[in-house]
């Protein structure tokens, strides 16, 4: 019988924000910006393989959240930097908890991933 109360509920708000602070990108954009402000291109280039789009999206997300700052600098042509904002830098502590977790335990997991791929026959995508 299914649960009349998940825990999870679709619209639930703690829902809808843990999507997006631990989404593809936000964490790692939330790292590369430990260091200071930063200018969109700065950021792209510490991040291989994500897309402007991609970047844009996420740099909205967290800006909208709280978490980052946008500030346009007037210079010609006109520069937009990003900066972590003070409750963006209270994500800090668990994440940097989250990446050591991560590669304290990683030959572990790919010890469990090895295994899985011989017991079933091939690598599932990750």
């Amino acid at each position: 019988m299914k649960d009349p109360h998940p825990q999870f509920h679709v619209n639930c708000p703690s829902r809808l924000l843990f999507d997006q602070i631990a989404d593809k990108w936000s964490m790692m954009v939330l790292k590369v910006l430990d260091d200071g402000p930063q200018r969109f291109n700065a950021i792209k280039r510490q991040l291989e393989g994500v897309t402007q789009k991609a970047l844009t999206q996420c740099l909205r997300r967290l800006e909208r959240n709280g978490l980052v700052e946008r500030r346009v600098i007037a210079t010609s042509p006109v520069a937009v930097e990003y900066e972590i904002t003070p409750l963006g830098r209270t994500l800090q502590a668990p994440f940097k908890a989250l990446y050591a977790w991560t590669v304290q335990n990683l030959p572990e997991v790919d010890a469990a991933r090895a295994a899985f791929d011989a017991r079933n026959g091939s690598a599932l995508e990750a």
